[in-house]
């Protein structure tokens, strides 16, 4: 059996596959800074496995930088090369090497490995990857990454094995965190986050797309570190409507949670049309993500937004969160897949122990 670990700052969320079958999950919340390792034993408890039963065990890593592009094996050196991460992922990646580490401490001989968001966008090619930045800032590793990768690898999977795979896929992940690719062939060839998960569209609690200027004038007003809580932690939708959860959202109907709908649903549509841009067309768009998968609000409004693209709804299908949500008239198939992050990781890391001849 695997366990399948997404290890957050203050959160665990454990799943146990037996090959692809999903046989247990666990949640623990509420983790203080040094936690994790009776928050890891508590989780499998919850789960009802213990680590005498596991096989190996596999870790969501947000950020692999540039040089971890592939699931592989958690080794000193690609520890070191996620430590090396955080600067890029200060958010997510300290967290992430906690769960390795209060794993490890409680099953020191267990097989570790790692999959990274950062990873399914590595095909990106380098026009799409760099900023206009000097040389030597270049060199430092600013430059766009892109996220969400293992529930676009998921997306990607699941429509092949279906033999649905279209050629020009635009990808809409839609949750707290948000983020569309533009998926060519089954390759990324663009997505809207960057550098980190804070650049592309309006979100929970990020601002998604901002200047510049205006992030280097709120860190002179506020100070680097406040202004970093300002633009991750209490912007977005958060800071429009005075919520961060889209349906709380519609049910206030005030004109604040209007317009911060309203927001989101105008750059999803803005940033669609870049996305489209980079692949020279459009076949298909599929929908992710919690908000992706259950809100048909948010869904019609930005495929309406897309209507000049010849995308078309149709409306009861859209309603009940159907599988497929195009109707007779659509140019551009429209589908739903639920997220399917944990199986993707799952497999993947089964996938490389095989290799080595496990």
């Amino acid at each position: 059996m695997w366990l399948i670990v997404n290890a957050g700052s203050s959160s665990l969320k454990l799943k146990v596959f037996d090959g692809e079958r999903e046989v247990a999950k666990a949640f623990v919340g509420e983790i203080g800074p040094d936690g994790h390792k009776a928050a890891m034993a508590e989780g499998l408890a919850q789960a009802g496995v213990s680590v005498h039963r596991l096989t190996a065990a596999a870790h969501r890593v947000v950020h692999g930088g540039e040089g971890l592009t592939t699931t592989c094996r958690v080794t000193p050196d690609v520890l070191r090369q996620i430590e090396a991460c955080v600067p890029l992922a200060p958010l997510h990646n300290p967290a992430n090497l906690v769960g390795i580490e209060a794993l490890a401490t409680l099953a020191p001989d267990l097989p570790q490995y790692a999959a990274f968001d950062t990873a399914f966008h590595a095909t990106n090619p380098e026009v799409a990857t760099t900023y206009a930045l000097p040389k030597s800032d270049r060199n430092r590793g600013l430059r766009r990454y892109g996220f969400h990768g293992i529930s676009y690898a998921a997306l990607v999977r699941i429509l092949r094995g279906r033999g649905e795979l279209p050629r020009r896929l635009l990808a809409c992940h839609l949750g707290n965190g948000c983020s569309l690719a533009a998926i060519l062939d089954g390759r990324s060839v663009a997505t809207t986050m960057g550098y980190s998960p804070l650049d592309g569209l309006t979100m929970g609690t990020r601002t998604g797309g901002i200047d510049g200027n205006a992030v280097l004038r709120l860190a002179e007003l506020h100070g680097v570190e406040r202004a970093g809580r300002i633009l991750n932690r209490e912007s977005g939708l958060l800071g429009l409507g005075g919520m961060s959860d889209v349906r709380a959202l519609q049910a206030a109907g005030t004109e604040e949670a209007r317009f911060a709908l309203d927001h989101f649903a105008y750059w999803a549509v803005r940033h669609a049309g870049s996305m489209v841009a980079a692949m020279g067309g459009l076949d298909a768009v599929v929908f992710t993500g919690g908000i992706g998968e259950n809100d048909p609000w948010m869904r019609k409004e930005i495929l309406s937004g897309l209507g000049y693209l010849g995308v078309s709804s149709d409306p009861d299908r859209n309603a009940r969160n159907e599988t497929t949500l195009h109707d007779a008239t659509s140019r551009v198939v429209i589908l739903l897949v639920p997220a399917d992050e944990e199986r993707q990781i799952a497999l993947e890391a089964q996938a490389v122990r095989a290799g080595e001849g496990a």
